[in-house]
């Protein structure tokens, strides 16, 4: 008899290593699912009031995270806030993200949320960073100096034109 190769149906690994969502993943999905809940909730609010409520989402995310991402998602609200007026934040897949007519513009994803080393801040494709053939999307974000956060500003009122 000759040695086969382990089929798709019979890997020779866990499941959770050739497909499927790790945890991290499913968590993210049930996060949106929630967001969904808690927008449909608010239909009968007015404007301010579903912006004041996503905000407050918002500001209860990043309370949770770890003391080091926090405070990274601290400075990166205030200065997306300051940047940007027309930008409204919002949860998205249970991070803190800033959106233009509910379309999500850039958002902060804390190290701690798939267990990476850094946290990011993220662009959409509704950013306007085009910039040739070839831009970055995401930032690394280890430690915020005075000339990062004036980057991160002029990179956020880019994004939105």
């Amino acid at each position: 008899m000759h040695a086969t190769k382990p089929s798709a149906q019979t890997p020779d690994t866990p499941a959770e290593e050739h497909n499927g969502f790790t945890a991290e993943e499913r968590a993210a999905m049930k996060a949106h699912a929630q967001e969904g809940k808690k927008a449909a909730a608010r239909r009968g609010l007015s404007r301010a009031e579903k912006e004041a409520a996503a905000e407050q989402d918002v500001l209860a995310k990043i309370a949770e995270m770890p003391e080091a991402d926090r405070v990274l998602a601290e400075r990166i609200h205030a200065i997306v806030k300051a940047a940007a007026l027309d930008l409204t934040p919002k949860l998205w897949y249970g991070m803190p993200a800033y959106a233009r007519d509910g379309k999500v513009v850039c958002h902060f994803q804390s190290a701690q949320k798939f267990k990476s080393r850094y946290a990011t801040l993220g662009f959409s494709d509704q950013a306007a960073l085009d910039d040739g053939a070839l831009w970055p999307t995401a930032y690394a974000v280890k430690e915020l100096t005075a000339a990062d956060e004036e980057l991160i500003s002029a990179l956020v009122r880019k994004a939105v034109g």
